[in-house]
């Protein structure tokens, strides 16, 4: 739900805790009023003015700097005040619930509140309002979240392209593209006598085809910000003793997961997230799989049953075996239980599962499939063909043209783009060219990218977007 947007808001702007600077932010109409209270005196537009901020008796709550950014040149293009001051939590509210008390007194000049019906922001509501007022259009304005969330340098700096507008330029570049076939469409549909002829003059579908191009461009583009995004859910699964602890150790760079010879160690689920290349990978190290008459009680069956469920959310399956035990009756009808609880055999469950062979250093490795990798995980040997072929199974690849950061809503609007122009196409080509169907799914095509940078989006999804941010942003 959309908060009252004709509303004054405030916010501490940093984050919690002690920090040497603490900014309070406070965006509506006309704050000089509430300047004068704050600062005693009226602020040049976007300089820093140094001074007290007083309470209501005139007393000083703490020195800084004042800076005041009047409508439309502000970041929510409405007024905007920034008070920055010691960043002390308690320094903070006292500044907070100044502006608060200084909004509901009167002025005496005007007679009138200072600032009528300021109020606490909700999370994400001043980049909300940059947003309705036309300084960041959708894409740009959840790059700001992205940012702040980036935990990766890679991820980092693709945010920053989206929101500098990388994105968002190459999603316009697709709606005039489709608005330029559009209106060749509807002059067509306006003079049935012209009918295909002048579509085929105007070589309609060429420029359909190259929009295609463009579009899957854009679209393996915005799938590899997605991942810097959202990392990828990494399990290490296998059975007891195979070397899942000791890998995750040796991908982590750290002992972060007890490692015995003991079969059954690991109890639960012990979690990391590393980076490959800048992308975020949150490895997961679960119990060991085994059958149930094999488990020994019932705090491993229940470690067991979670290793399952965490295979299940995972995007990617490291099925680890041991090199040293290949061949013993027991470890091999093991081996193919799991394999066929993984669903090995089915042509969709088999690519997220990448076999690794364990435990070199001890023995001989046998012939094995091509995509297999094979390592020690005591002494670190193959780890880095581990990780190559980790990126490989997920997707990851080199953009020569840049990255943009992108979230799994911008992926499903370009796939809906490109199903519809798909079906525009078979209308165009079709022996008899239904081009009343061919309007509707460009149409469709191009409401599906105005989506994406907030052109056709429902107020529903922009109160899920912005509730998202953090308080203050």
């Amino acid at each position: 739900m959309l908060p009252r947007l004709s509303d004054p808001i405030v916010a501490i702007a940093t984050a919690p805790g002690r920090g040497a600077v603490g900014i309070v932010r406070v965006s509506g109409r006309d704050l000089a009023p509430l300047i004068d209270a704050l600062c005693a005196r009226s602020l040049r537009a976007r300089h820093a003015h140094h001074g007290p901020f007083l309470d209501t008796r005139g007393h000083p709550i703490d020195q800084g700097l004042a800076l005041h950014f009047p409508a439309p040149a502000s970041y929510t293009g409405e007024d905007v005040l920034e008070l920055q001051a010691h960043g002390g939590p308690v320094v903070l509210q006292l500044l907070l619930a100044r502006c608060l008390e200084a909004a509901a007194e009167t002025d005496p000049a005007t007679g009138r509140e200072r600032l009528p019906g300021l109020r606490v922001a909700q999370p994400g509501e001043f980049t909300q309002r940059a947003f309705l007022n036309g300084k960041l259009d959708l894409a740009q304005a959840e790059a700001v979240a992205d940012l702040i969330d980036a935990s990766t340098e890679a991820a980092a700096r693709s945010a920053g392209e989206s929101l500098a507008g990388a994105l968002s330029r190459e999603v316009e570049t697709l709606r005039e593209r489709i608005v330029q076939l559009r209106m060749l469409v509807e002059a067509t549909l306006d003079f049935p006598e012209e009918d295909i002829d002048f579509l085929r003059q105007a070589d309609a579908d060429g420029q359909l085809r190259a929009i295609d191009d463009a579009l899957a461009g854009v679209l393996d583009r915005a799938q590899q910000g997605a991942l810097l995004r959202e990392g990828i859910k990494v399990v290490l699964a296998g059975q007891p003793n195979v070397g899942k602890s000791s890998l995750l150790n040796a991908l982590a760079g750290a002992e972060l997961a007890i490692v015995t010879p003991i079969p059954g160690t690991t109890r639960d689920k012990v979690s990391q997230t590393i980076q490959i290349e800048g992308v975020p990978l949150h490895v997961i190290d679960t119990a060991g799989l085994r059958g149930d008459a094999q488990v020994a009680d019932e705090v491993e069956r229940i470690g067991v049953a979670r290793s399952w469920q965490a295979i299940a959310e995972a995007d990617a399956v490291l099925f680890l075996h041991d090199l040293t035990r290949r061949g013993e009756p027991a470890y091999d009808a093991a081996e193919a239980e799991i394999a066929a609880r993984l669903g090995l055999g089915d042509a969709q469950a088999a690519p997220r599962v990448l076999h690794v062979y364990n435990k070199v250093d001890a023995a001989r490795a046998p012939a094995l499939p091509a995509d297999a990798v094979v390592l020690s995980a005591r002494r670190g040997d193959g780890l880095d063909a581990l990780r190559r072929a980790l990126l490989e199974r997920v997707g990851w690849h080199a953009v020569p043209e840049g990255r943009f950061i992108a979230r799994a809503r911008h992926v499903h609007a370009l796939r809906r783009t490109a199903a519809h122009l798909a079906r525009a196409g078979e209308h165009l080509r079709s022996a008899d060219p239904a081009l009343d169907l061919f309007a509707e799914e460009l149409r469709l095509a191009h409401e599906a990218l105005g989506e994406i940078t907030g052109r056709m989006t429902a107020d529903e999804l922009l109160g899920e977007i912005f509730s998202r941010f953090c308080i203050g942003k």
